[in-house]
């Protein structure tokens, strides 16, 4: 045998060697592997994988393109580049064998030939049960990275604190007093008042001038998640817990403001046996995940609020008693805008500016309208306030929001109460207010009849018959 014919053979033999060691090592690992050639086609998977992916045989997938077997696989972008990813996170879309939503530590290189041009790309996913839950607690703290530049983002851009607060009325400095004194102590806070009156700006105020400001302020409205889900919101939940939990599970609200605060919004709309759960919560300072089977300790603050009356909830037995005095240690009235008239002003001041810093075009209310606003009673306090601005805002043409701008129904209720201490009879309180809802229809509807009959729910002639005794003009009718 000649040494040329000698040394061909001896590297036959050694690629031989090479691809069944390779094939040993692949086919005998736990974790997946794939090769797609320099077009993005598969050219190789091993049994992990096809576990994995419910894929019966590999033959099934070979020559197939990547993306028609795992949508958002990312081997093609390595086909570009010599970049490497290692252990990196990926979380798969596809949807068989309920792979959708898993997320898994991933390996991914590009193969070059010996002259460095890219022939191939290689992907490593490890399932190991280490490299699983190392991949969980990635994943979970992925989703609190990610929560927590949400509420640093709304933080900066609304950093509530007990000097950015508006009011200067004997009612609000007052209450402002004695959310003061509650941000010297941990102590459970509750916040009562209307709707609108500002909650959730007091509660992260007290946040913010307390000992937790560095630690993180969680939010949750308890009026706004399902029953069925509050449990797993409030305190997480272990894989498997139920049909459609996560891979891996999921922290709850309360492990992620450990060491912080947790405002409890609408607290008045939790269910009961929710309520219980809470307690033991508050009582214990710990929680259990749902479906989990140790306590896990954790260190929160509660401020909670409501708009409703929990002593009478007490009574008709929908709040307990018992969570009522742990949440009760420090109560904070919130005044309604009719009990603090004289910070209307302020507020209108405010809400401009921020109108002004967002579009650039400055308007201003005319005193007359300002003693309007001041005269109405704001049952939808601070919230009603700041629509009504931007609405006038918005319609106004020039620099001036006069009294057409504003709503026909804040208009018509002003009246009223103005008629009534003026001990004006009923018929003619009664004319005034159909005289401002008409106008106010016939001015959305360009003044066309048809159009604001229907929408007012009466016959055309009818609706001209009002016109007439009421006085109203349409001339400018098209």
């Amino acid at each position: 045998m000649s040494k040329k014919v000698a040394l061909e053979q001896e590297k036959f033999m050694e690629k031989v060697r090479d691809q069944l060691l390779y094939k040993k090592i692949i086919e005998s690992s736990t974790d997946g592997f794939i090769v797609v050639d320099k077009d993005g086609y598969i050219i190789d998977i091993n049994k992990a994988y096809c576990e994995f992916l419910s894929i019966k045989a590999k033959e099934d997938v070979l020559g197939k393109y990547i993306l028609d077997v795992i949508t958002n696989s990312k081997l093609p972008d390595f086909l570009k580049s010599e970049k490497i990813d290692v252990d990196v996170l990926h979380k798969f879309e596809i949807t068989n064998a309920g792979v959708k939503g898993q997320t898994v530590a991933v390996t991914r290189t590009a193969v070059q030939d010996d002259a460095g041009k890219v022939i191939a790309a290689f992907g490593q996913v490890k399932f190991a049960k280490e490299t699983q839950l190392l991949a969980k607690k990635l994943r979970n703290a992925d989703d609190e990275l990610k929560y927590y530049k949400n509420e640093l983002k709304r933080f900066i851009t609304n950093q509530w604190n007990m000097h950015s607060m508006i009011g200067k009325s004997e009612r609000f400095l007052a209450t402002k007093s004695m959310a003061e004194r509650a941000a010297n102590n941990d102590f459970s806070v509750l916040i009562t008042g209307e709707t609108g009156t500002g909650k959730e700006v007091f509660a992260t105020a007290i946040h913010n001038a307390s000992n937790r400001k560095m630690k993180p302020f969680i939010r949750i409205n308890c009026a706004a998640i399902p029953a069925e889900l509050l449990e797993s919101e409030l305190f997480g939940y272990e894989e498997g817990a139920f049909t459609g939990a996560s891979k891996g599970g999921k922290i709850g609200k309360f492990e992620m403001a450990n060491g912080g605060t947790i405002f409890l919004d609408e607290i008045g709309d939790m269910p009961m046996n929710m309520q219980a759960k809470l307690l033991r919560a508050l009582q214990e300072k710990e929680i259990e995940k749902v479906g989990g089977q140790k306590t896990i300790p954790v260190d929160v603050r509660i401020i909670a609020a409501t708009n409703q009356n929990l002593e009478e909830q007490i009574k008709q037995k929908k709040f307990r008693s018992d969570l009522y005095y742990r949440l009760n240690v420090i109560q904070i009235k919130i005044p309604s805008l009719r009990e603090r008239k004289e910070d209307i002003p302020l507020f209108i001041d405010s809400f401009l500016q921020e109108l002004y810093k967002q579009y650039g075009v400055y308007k201003q209310v005319a005193p007359e309208t300002e003693k309007m606003l001041q005269e109405y009673s704001w049952p939808g306090n601070i919230r009603e306030l700041k629509n009504t601005i931007q609405r006038a805002y918005a319609m106004v043409d020039g620099e001036q929001i006069l009294k057409k701008h504003l709503p026909a129904g804040i208009i018509s209720k002003i009246k009223v109460h103005n008629d009534i201490h003026q001990s004006k009879s009923l018929d003619h309180i009664m004319e005034d207010v159909e005289r401002a809802i008409i106008k106010e229809v016939l001015e959305k509807n360009q003044n066309k009849c048809c159009a604001a009959a229907a929408e007012l729910g009466i016959h055309r002639s009818a609706l001209y018959k009002k016109i007439k005794k009421l006085d109203i003009d349409i001339s400018k009718e098209k």
